[in-house]
This record gives structure tokens, C-alpha cells and sequence, in this order.
């Protein structure tokens, strides 16, 4: 027989089991409204009164409120009157719709989209493709038709992807010094964070975002002021279309959606549009090479064999598949963070 230790629920099993129940209660306040009311209100708030402003239980709201304080989302005071809610720095940073850094908008768009794929994780396992069909039902085979299967949807996306690049943007643009290279395409650009984030680091250079017209539409109405003259449009899908003459190409998290082949395709595409000297920026998060970690990337490579056709890759994996569409030179340097650059020269 073992010993009673040996029988204790192991704490990294709780922790993960209760990973699901975690994220949940922070996109259910964040799409409640919770911690922008509290930002709003500027004093801290009972239950009672953030139910009522919010149109919820009195109940259930002072469940959430507590596995948020919990979570250290938010902060309580214990006051003669009861229990008063305040936002923590934390939440009042990322967490709030009108914070410069909010993570608002890709929380919902995992909260209600990612999350139903997932549900279909084991089919995905055993079928080695995305689960578009099961969750939504709509074709599989086409992953950004999925995805932008509606400008509601789209809009989400795009945001979303926005809101990440608030935060990492700079940091992957500062990594290499990127100033000899003034003429700029951003591929698959979407929403323009990445783009104005680079406009600001180098004064000197212009962006041309490139995405699908419905993509290019939304940015424009959406995202990217008409003031901004720095930032330009090109309309196309860069499989199919054309690609313009630049110096410098960036791909942002656009090589992890899709398969070695087609990753290779748009590469040589790249390779032979870009001018002599000029070179194409990669940004990804990068597993180790031994595939050891980092845990965040494991999970988004997971993530892409739910949504994409791609993967999460090793540096050498990438750096290999930059020299087969005719890069050289080819530079990697971690951040320290979420997403890593490569940069490969012609």
C-alpha cells in the first residue's frame, strides 16, 4: 500500500483541471462589463449595486466577484455596510476596454470562438485538421474563409490581434534595427497596430498593409485613420496576387497558419518580389529546438492544428524553410517574451 501522501491529489492536476474554470470567469467579467464599471465608478463597489448597474443575479455576480478576487483581478474591502469590489492594476490595465494595452477584444475572441474549436480538440487529434465544420459548421478547408465568416466575426479577429500587438508590437519591431528599410509591406496586416507601431519606431519609413479586400475595408473604416499618411493599403490574397516590389516584408504570425509547403510558396513569392538588398522580418513565438517549450507556444501550436493548416515552429525549422524559398543570412533573436524574430536577407 502507498502512503497517505502518496494518495493527495497532485496540485499541478488541480491547477490544470481548473484551468478551463480560470480563464472562463475572466472573459465572463470582462464580457459582463465588470471591471470597466468599476474603472467607471471610481470608488469601489458592493455586489449588490454592480448586479444591478450590470442586470445580473445578486447571486451570481458575487460568485464571479469572489473568484476574481481570487484571481487577484480584483481587490474587496471589508466595510461595516459588507464587501466592497475595487479593480486591481492589473485589470484596470488590460483588463478595461478604454485601457491603451486592453486585452478585451482577443479574451472574446477566445472566449467565443476558440474555445468552441477546442471543444473538438480529440477530433482534431485523430484527424489532423482543423474543426471549423464541427464547430460552426461551415468548410473546414478554407481557415480564414472560417474565420471571417461573418464582418461581426472578422471585426473580432481583427481586434483581437490589434490588442496583441499594443503590448508586443514595439518590441518585435526594436529587436533588429529595421531604419535602412524605408519602403515596408506588412502581409496579412489585418487591423494596422503592427504597422502604426512601426511608423512610430522609424519615422523615416512607409507601410503598406496588405490583406484581403474585406480585411483592407474594415481596417480602413475601423482601425487606421485617413491622417495617417505613413500607412497604405494593398488589396489581394498573397497566394494567388501579385506582390509588390519593397525592401522589407514582414509576416507576422501568417507563416504559423499554414503548412511547410505553402509557408515555402509565399516565401519565394517574397524572395522574388523584394528588392536587392532587402529582407523579410518573421515573427513568431518559437518553440525550442528540442520542441522542450515554452508552454505557451506548445499550447499555440495546439491552437493552430484547431483553427489553421500551420504549426508552431523551432528557429531552425523556420530558418530552413526562409533558405529553401532563396533567403540567406538568416538572424534570430529571442525576445524574452511572447513572439521572437527572424530576419533573412536577399
Amino acid at each position: 500500500m502507498g502512503s497517505t501522501e502518496d494518495l493527495d491529489y497532485p496540485q499541478i492536476i488541480l491547477q490544470y483541471n481548473s484551468g478551463f474554470l480560470v480563464s472562463k470567469v475572466m472573459f465572463t467579467a470582462c464580457e459582463l462589463g465588470v471591471f470597466d464599471l468599476l474603472l467607471e465608478s471610481g470608488e469601489p463597489l458592493s455586489s449588490d449595486v454592480i448586479a444591478a448597474r450590470l442586470g445580473t443575479s445578486t447571486t451570481g455576480m458575487e460568485r464571479l466577484l469572489d473568484a476574481c478576487v481570487g484571481l487577484k483581478l480584483l481587490a474587496i474591502e471589508l466595510t461595516q455596510g459588507g464587501a466592497l469590489y475595487r479593480n486591481t492594476e492589473t485589470s484596470n490595465i488590460y483588463l478595461t476596454k478604454s485601457s491603451p494595452k486592453s486585452q478585451y477584444h482577443i479574451m472574446m475572441y477566445y472566449s467565443n470562438t476558440v474555445y468552441l474549436c477546442w471543444h473538438y480538440l480529440a477530433d482534431a487529434v485523430r484527424e489532423g485538421r482543423n474543426q471549423y465544420e464541427r464547430a460552426f459548421g461551415i468548410s473546414s478547408k478554407d481557415p480564414f474563409g472560417a474565420m471571417y465568416r461573418s464582418e461581426e466575426e472578422m471585426l473580432k479577429f481583427m481586434a483581437g490581434q490589434n490588442s496583441v500587438w499594443s503590448i508586443c508590437g514595439r518590441d518585435v519591431l526594436a529587436t533588429f534595427d529595421l531604419s535602412p528599410f524605408t519602403q515596408i509591406y506588412d502581409l496579412g496586416g489585418g487591423g494596422g497596430a503592427l504597422a502604426r507601431e512601426c511608423v512610430f519606431l522609424y519615422p523615416n519609413s512607409t507601410v503598406t498593409i496588405y490583406d484581403l479586400p474585406k480585411v483592407v475595408q474594415v481596417a480602413k473604416e475601423q482601425f487606421i485613420s485617413p491622417e495617417e499618411r505613413r500607412i497604405a493599403f494593398h488589396e489581394g490574397d498573397f497566394f494567388k496576387d501579385s506582390i509588390p516590389e519593397a525592401q522589407l516584408y514582414i509576416l507576422s504570425k501568417i507563416l504559423h497558419d499554414w503548412d511547410d509547403d505553402k509557408c515555402v510558396q509565399l516565401l519565394a513569392k517574397v524572395h522574388k518580389a523584394c528588392k536587392p538588398g532587402g529582407g523579410v522580418l518573421v515573427v513568431e513565438s518559437l518553440l525550442n529546438e528540442d520542441k522542450s517549450g515554452p508552454l505557451e507556444t506548445q499550447l499555440y501550436s495546439i491552437n493552430m492544428l484547431v483553427q489553421t493548416e500551420g504549426k508552431e515552429r523551432t528557429a531552425a525549422e523556420y530558418s530552413k524553410l526562409l533558405e529553401a524559398a532563396g533567403f540567406g543570412e538568416i538572424q534570430v533573436k529571442k525576445t524574452g517574451k511572447l513572439y521572437d524574430v527572424l530576419l533573412g536577407k536577399k
